[in-house]
């Protein structure tokens, strides 16, 4: 009688080759990621993580680490009228910015959605002002509204200006829609292209059923193609919303960045939150890292909150939308036959809107997503 311990008959063992293929199976998913990873802890974790502790040093650029203050950094900044303007300044450039941004990105969208002739050439020239570096467009733009630039003798001629020097660089409310001009010129092409995607995969059966009932071009756009790309609208306005509050370059390079500029103006006319930073930490005239890092940490709470109402505020709009509008499967495959039959050369009878067919319109399409 065999051993208890021998293997079965015609078992085979398990060789090299089969072992080390199944760990490649479990283990190269790990490491095909890792790079990725491995690059954010270095270049992403670890500066979130020394920046907490910088913030509550006493931290200077040249002198190095510093006492231990805790919160104190924190009161300081608090404290500071400059912070708080800053921080309105950024408010006010983030709107004359934002909405003509996200205004101009749907009318241009909706535009190259069409049948239009060269529709590639088109829906790449709406991107070329994004991959221009933003430095070049500040200064560029810095040149337009400066004293002798192309807008502001043009103003003078006309008579609508009369002083000597560029009201863009003096008027706290000029400069900041300067300075948002900046910002919807380099992302609307992005965003209209964002939004094109999306309307792209709005099914062409809502539109015909509309057209059915009588709707306009106009009508369609505002009750079909709004409420079909919204969840895209909520994602562009979070990433509007974080990349608008952090600008930078635009505000640092209006009025040249060279000596005597890059301050956001003499009276802190454009001055935002992360100017500020700079200037505070890396200025010429501050060495105050641990006050710096107090700043972003206290902006990146601010840019949260803010972010978190938005997107809450643009998904209650949405659910109730929804909730508002219902419609049966019956009546939806009804219109969409109907619209399909149309397509294919069926005889129709003239149709004349009724009224509220625009609003079962909509809520055919509120059913459709469904």
């Amino acid at each position: 009688m065999s051993s208890s311990s021998s293997p079965p008959h015609g078992a085979r063992r398990m060789g090299w080759g089969q072992r080390f293929s199944r760990w490649d199976i479990r283990v190269s998913p790990y490491l095909y990621v890792s790079p990725f990873f491995l690059l954010f802890a270095v270049f992403g974790a670890f500066p979130l993580l020394f920046n907490v502790v910088v913030a509550l040093h006493d931290w200077h650029r040249r002198a190095g680490m510093g006492d231990f203050v805790g919160l104190d950094n924190f009161t300081w900044v608090l404290r500071q009228p400059l912070f708080w303007r800053s921080l309105e300044n950024t408010f006010w450039i983030f709107l004359w910015g934002g909405i003509p941004q996200l205004v101009l990105a749907l009318v241009i969208a909706a535009v190259l959605d069409q049948n239009l002739r060269a529709r590639t050439f088109w829906r790449m020239s709406v991107l070329v002002p994004f991959v221009v570096m933003p430095v070049a467009t500040s200064m560029i733009f810095g040149q337009v509204f400066g004293q002798f630039g192309l807008l502001v003798p043009n103003l003078h001629d006309l008579g609508i200006l009369t002083g000597v020097d560029s009201p863009f660089f003096q008027d706290r409310m000029l400069s900041h829609a300067a300075i948002g001009s900046m910002v919807v010129f380099r992302w609307t092409g992005y965003n209209a292209l964002i939004f094109l995607a999306a309307m792209q995969a709005v099914p062409r059966e809502l539109y015909e059923a509309s057209t059915v009932d009588g709707a306009s071009r106009t009508r369609q756009f505002f009750s079909v193609t709004i409420p079909s790309i919204r969840p895209t609208m909520i994602f562009v306005t979070l990433t509007m919303t974080i990349g608008g509050l952090q600008i930078f370059d635009e505000a640092r390079m209006f009025d040249g960045g060279g000596t005597g500029g890059g301050k956001g103006g003499a009276d802190n006319q454009w001055t935002t939150v992360v100017l500020y930073l700079y200037n505070l930490g890396f200025g010429d005239w501050q060495d105050r890292l641990g006050q710096a890092a107090a700043v972003g940490w206290i902006f990146a709470v601010i840019i949260a909150l803010f972010s978190l109402g938005n997107f809450l505020l643009t998904r209650s709009i949405s659910s109730t939308q929804t909730r508002s509008s219902r419609v049966t499967r019956a009546q939806h495959n009804t219109a969409v036959a109907r619209a399909r039959a149309i397509a294919a050369g069926a005889p129709r009878e003239p149709v004349a809107p009724e009224p509220g067919a625009v609003d079962r319109t909509e809520k055919i399409q509120e059913g459709a997503n469904r």
